[in-house]
């Protein structure tokens, strides 16, 4: 797998639910979110489950363990959602 100069700049440092959107603030202090629809097990959660957030892989990548979701937060930055 090709590794883009993307994934060493920045990583994870909070990821939150809020109203329909997740949210993720980077090291380097830039706020990406998008949608939960976005994500068939993110749509279909309740929302305690979708607030269940782990930052996972030393700040590369997100993790729901309700749901046993994960994504890559280079993927969410591609536009990548999961399914």
């Amino acid at each position: 797998m090709k590794h883009t100069g993307t994934e060493l700049k920045f990583h994870a440092v909070k990821a939150w639910y809020e109203t329909q959107m997740i949210c993720i603030l980077l090291s380097d202090k830039k706020e990406i979110r998008f949608p939960v629809e976005l994500n068939t097990k993110l749509k279909r959660a309740a929302d305690v489950q979708r607030s269940n957030i782990e930052i996972i892989c030393n700040g590369s990548g997100l993790h729901w363990p309700d749901l046993d979701e994960d994504l890559s937060l280079i993927g969410i930055v591609e536009g990548r959602y999961g399914y």
